[in-house]
């Protein structure tokens, strides 16, 4: 029997990909979107609406997979919201936003999926976090902060569920080329504001490392083979080499070094 996977934000980007490889791979992909109807017929797979902000959209999807389905052995959280600016002039309801997407929608679905997953004694979440998520990025703090946490949520969700047979990854992904700068948040440049020619010159550099990034065949690669696995590991980071490198860089170096290079990078005083 095909192995039943649900993929949040599944119309766009990331998701999208990864449910179309794993449909040619013959899973039974179910995909969400807050709007189905206008992406379903862009996707060979059933599109479900949700809506990873509100708990009622949430807990009604749990309750359409378990009747209409039965069964549910692998969730993948992929929908998120990019976020840009300087924090000090984030407005604070842009931050809620962004958790509410990126950290506690991700949660509110693991927590009304693992119902159906315990009596199976088995199953696989997959949360998409970010290689953002594991430092501080100038004009980014908010979206590292929110993919750093579902990174350690992660850790201690895996020792919690060993017990019943469910697994639990995350996977960073570097910069893709998607549609993501489309729908992200951008504090607007202000004209005056003490930020305004550093977070301006930085917002195109990071608009222009998505326009250039890599392939989102290879996330859905990665995520193919992080399911027919039988041990996930508890992270992994698909990406270039230099962004995947600069983990590494930043458990061996001070972390003075670091952010002198990070600033570099970004050509910051």
């Amino acid at each position: 029997m095909s192995k039943i996977v649900l993929i949040t934000g599944a119309s766009s980007g990331i998701g999208k990909a990864i449910g179309n490889y794993l449909h040619q791979q013959g899973y039974r992909v179910l995909g969400t979107s807050r709007n189905p109807d206008k992406y379903r017929d862009q996707v060979p797979f059933d599109l479900l609406q949700l809506d990873v902000t509100q708990a009622a959209s949430i807990s009604a999807l749990a309750v359409r997979v378990k009747k209409e389905y039965g069964r549910l052995d692998v969730l993948v959280n992929n929908a998120g919201v990019g976020i840009t600016g300087p924090l000090e002039e984030t407005p604070n309801e842009e931050v809620r936003k962004a958790f509410e997407t990126n950290l506690f929608g991700p949660l509110q679905l693991i927590q009304d999926m693992l119902p159906i997953m315990r009596p199976q004694k088995s199953g696989l979440i997959i949360n998409i976090t970010s290689i953002a998520g594991y430092m501080g990025l100038p004009y980014r703090g908010i979206y590292s902060a929110s993919k750093g946490a579902l990174e350690i949520i992660t850790e201690a969700y895996r020792m919690e569920l060993r017990q019943f047979g469910i697994h639990m990854t995350s996977v960073a992904p570097g910069d893709f080329a998607t549609n993501i700068a489309a729908g992200r948040y951008h504090a607007p440049v202000l004209s005056g504001s003490p930020y305004e020619k550093e977070y301006g010159e930085t917002l195109e550099m990071m608009n222009e490392h998505v326009d250039h990034g890599s392939d989102p065949n290879q996330m859905a690669k990665a995520v193919a083979n992080i399911i027919d696995s039988s041990k996930p590991k508890v992270h992994y980071r698909v990406g270039a080499f230099l962004q995947k490198f600069s983990i590494i860089l930043k458990r061996i170096l001070p972390d003075t070094w670091y952010e002198r290079m990070l600033m570099n990078h970004y050509k910051l005083k």
